[in-house]
């Protein structure tokens, strides 16, 4: 697929993405932790409302409302974030596990540069097609000792 039919406002270098790592890093760490508090309120809440009819004369359905009211704004807040990810260029993949992916061009063909928050700088890359479970280091062909992982993106190792 030619990578100008791909839906990709730009593609990254490896010294790219890693320059842009501090404020995705930023954005991704508010997505994770309000992903993972998000999933546990909505279960909590799916469990409480179950277990409990909402009655008029219920002391704790005015509760459940303003619980129910505030998991909608948090929703609404993590889609502003992820907003933000998409403006950088990036593709937000996992919120929980912080996982994020940068389009580039790896070998002439259309690819993934793949960050996850737990990482310190962008160590893997993989296909359009395989995602997360097809994630290859971006070091594996380079000369032991040799730290730039850019060189794999040109013709010339090391320059």
């Amino acid at each position: 697929m030619p990578a100008e039919s791909l839906p990709f406002a730009k593609f990254f270098t490896v010294e790219q993405a890693n320059a842009a790592l501090p404020l995705v890093r930023a954005i991704t760490r508010d997505v994770a932790a309000l992903s993972l508090d998000l999933l546990e309120r909505k279960q909590r809440l799916a469990a409480i409302a179950s277990q409990h009819r909402r009655q008029t004369n219920d002391p704790y359905s005015q509760e459940l409302v303003q619980m129910e009211q505030d998991l909608a704004a948090d929703t609404e807040r993590l889609k502003e974030y992820i907003d933000e990810l998409h403006a950088l260029g990036v593709e937000p993949k996992n919120g929980p596990e912080g996982l994020v992916d940068f389009p580039a061009i790896i070998d002439g063909r259309p690819a993934y540069l793949c960050w996850k928050l737990s990482e310190p700088e962008i160590l893997y890359w993989h296909d359009l097609e395989t995602g997360f479970a097809g994630r290859q280091s971006l070091a594996a062909g380079a000369i032991v000792g040799d730290n730039d992982a850019d060189s794999l993106l040109e013709d010339e190792p090391g320059a």
